[in-house]
């Protein structure tokens, strides 16, 4: 069974951090691009970062370009989302996907 756990989140104040982390069990990354997408509540659901796992390629939204980065350990089947500067616009839930993997968020709350 495939499955994915998103972790790390929490309260944090204006301009603070947070690291995120997905763990991916009953399957290695191989050549995969595992994504991290995030959903505010009466907003839609958000692409924010992506990596792919055996080249580190990456891309990031433009609304987290030059503050988040993603991360791949693949020895660990982890995947990390370093969030730096956050700002109350960042708060919703964030969640990681491999292929048509999903798992269950973690919310990220950033008070201002």
């Amino acid at each position: 069974e495939v499955q994915l756990q998103a972790s790390g989140g929490g309260l944090v104040q204006a301009g603070g951090s947070l690291r995120l982390s997905c763990a991916v069990s009953g399957l290695t990354f191989g050549n995969s691009a595992i994504a991290w997408f995030r959903q505010a509540p009466g907003r839609e659901r958000e692409g924010v970062a992506c990596i792919v796992s055996d080249n580190d390629d990456t891309v990031y939204s433009d609304s987290v370009k030059g503050r988040f980065t993603i991360a791949s350990d693949n020895a660990k089947n982890t995947v990390y989302l370093q969030m730096n500067s956050l700002k109350s616009e960042d708060t919703a839930v964030y969640y990681c996907s491999l292929s048509h993997y999903s798992g269950k968020g973690t919310q990220v709350t950033v008070s201002s």
